[in-house]
């Protein structure tokens, strides 16, 4: 049974920078592709980041124009885990952050079959 645990997130001030990570366990990890979403209060689930699984050749990212030039997501198949370094944070990146498998890179939510608890991040003023 694949396994999905986030972590890093906290209380933060606008500007700063925060890293989440994501472990995964029970699947062939580098075979598939993951993505991070966020749901802020009162809003729907929304797409923030995704990377393809890597088969040794170059990995592709996807970021929401939100999020793009700000946050990174990277990969570490040896870990098992999956990474986003969030900088330069704003006040409007608060929001409960889930980290999700899937065997496609996607921006949809349906495409992923594995999702995490969420971590939660706030960014103050």
């Amino acid at each position: 049974q694949v396994q999905v645990v986030e972590s890093g997130g906290g209380l933060v001030q606008a500007g700063d920078s925060l890293r989440l990570s994501c472990a995964v366990s029970g699947s062939p990890f580098s075979s598939y592709a993951m993505g991070w979403f966020r749901q802020a209060p009162g809003k729907e689930r929304e797409f923030v980041a995704a990377i393809a699984a890597n088969f040794g050749r170059t990995l592709y990212a996807d970021y929401a124009d939100s999020v793009k030039g700000r946050f990174t997501i990277s990969r570490d198949n040896a870990k098992n885990t999956v990474y986003l370094q969030m900088n330069s944070l704003k006040p409007e990146d608060t929001a409960v952050y889930y980290c999700a498998v899937s065997i496609s890179w996607s921006r949809r939510e349906y495409e992923y079959d594995y999702w995490g608890q969420g971590t939660q991040v706030t960014v103050s003023t």
